[in-house]
């Protein structure tokens, strides 16, 4: 990856604070309303005594890899191919990927500040337990965000216009919102519809977060299906990636 465009990328990107706050800020708020419910707090024998709320943490830290990779990078290339940044960057050395790395480094690491954040607040707020299975659960994360971000830069590759870029993403978001539990936790789920989510990226993800947060290893069918989509949409993201 090309220091310099990262460098330049990373102004540009500090001065967004609207996508910042999506990212980073947004799925907390998410998390401390929806503790603020009384029945969220309350032990469920349904859920083997966990808590409602306890589900939701890895739920919303998926729900800002969402943030980071649907809602946020596809309108960046967008508006650059728009403007005709990118045809004047193909006059350049710069190659495709060098620019597609260097978004997907900063929403990265705007995930991962989120994930922190989440952690911190279930933790003091609401007293959910930090993840047992430490590694398997960093693991995961780490196999996520690359899947989420590679499917934000397969979606950056296609879109003419910021305005197709936000139709597009919106599709994506509500579709990627779903499979992660955002709207019904996965593992509360009718058993049907919870194995055919699984076999979708964030659905994967979210299944084995929580079996690593609870101190058991994450499954490998899960994680071999994030890993197969991750390599399925950075392949499709670098072919169909075009500078105009």
């Amino acid at each position: 990856m090309n220091a310099a465009v990262l460098k330049a990328e990373t102004r540009l990107f500090l001065r967004e604070p609207g996508s910042l706050f999506w990212i980073v800020a947004a799925p907390t708020v998410l998390l401390v309303i929806l503790g603020l419910i009384p029945a969220f707090r309350e032990a469920n024998p349904d859920l083997g005594g966990r808590r409602v709320i306890d589900l939701y943490v890895p739920v919303v830290v998926l729900m800002s890899m969402i943030m980071a990779g649907v809602q946020a990078m596809p309108p960046v290339f967008a508006g650059y191919r728009e403007r005709g940044i990118l045809r004047r960057a193909s006059t350049t050395p710069m190659q495709p990927a060098a620019l597609l790395a260097a978004q997907a480094v900063l929403h990265g690491a705007a995930v991962l500040c989120a994930v922190v954040l989440a952690l911190a607040v279930g933790r003091v707020a609401f007293g959910v337990e930090l993840p047992n299975g430490l590694a398997g659960y960093v693991l995961t994360l780490v196999l996520a965000v690359l899947s989420v971000l590679a499917l934000g830069a397969a979606l950056s590759a296609v879109p003419r216009s910021t305005k197709t870029a936000g139709v597009i993403g919106t599709v994506a978001f509500l579709a990627m919102m779903f499979t992660a539990g955002v709207w019904i936790p996965v593992q509360v789920m009718p058993d049907v519809l919870q194995r055919a989510v699984e076999f979708t990226p964030l659905g994967a993800a979210s299944a084995a977060l929580d079996r690593a947060a609870g101190g058991a290893w994450p499954g490998w069918g899960h994680l071999a299906i994030v890993v197969f989509w991750t390599s399925i949409l950075s392949g499709a993201a670098v072919r169909w990636f075009r500078w105009e």
